[in-house]
């Protein structure tokens, strides 16, 4: 029993780390609101310039590699410790939605690596940077809930054995 408290407790801090991964990740294409700044403080500045977004998508690549790798870390052992503890149906969802998640990380994978940025009009580079924006901003939601999910039913698991252990 106090092995898998210690391991629930391992994985909710774990998902503390994910979080600030996930945070990085929607960081690394930058926010309206930062831009807007930088437009006001810098007149000569204009949004949609290849190499700004060249160096977006360089980010973007960067960041997204590290969280995918951290969460294959992060859900394999959670396959692996958990099922005794969730059951086999919570577990059969958690595990679905691993897989939709690994699933919109290869899409934003693919979207940061396919995305030809050379030879585009300034309205064609703000839409691509609009289009990768909501994939990454989809996909750190994604992420975002299954790990709240996830500790909520950690919460009340670590509760009960907290209270069973007290018996």
């Amino acid at each position: 029993m106090s092995d898998y408290l210690a391991e629930i407790n391992v994985i909710i801090e774990e998902h503390q780390t994910i979080k600030r991964h996930v945070k990085l990740v929607g960081e690394s294409i930058g926010d309206q609101e930062a831009l807007f700044s930088l437009q006001s403080a810098r007149p000569d500045w204009i949004p949609g310039r290849l190499e700004i977004l060249s160096e977006k998508q360089n980010k973007l690549t960067q960041t997204i590699n590290f969280l995918s790798e951290g969460l294959k870390n992060h859900f394999a052992k959670e396959e692996k410790f958990l099922p005794p503890i969730l059951g086999e149906f919570l577990m059969r969802a958690l595990i679905l939605e691993h897989r939709e998640i690994g699933k919109a990380i290869k899409e934003v994978r693919a979207m940061a690596a396919n995305t030809k940025l050379e030879g585009l009009n300034r309205e064609d580079l703000m839409s691509q940077e609009t289009e990768i924006q909501q994939k990454v901003g989809n996909l750190c939601n994604l992420i975002e809930e299954h790990a709240n999910k996830e500790e909520l039913m950690l919460e009340m698991v670590q509760r009960t054995l907290e209270e069973k252990a007290l018996e």
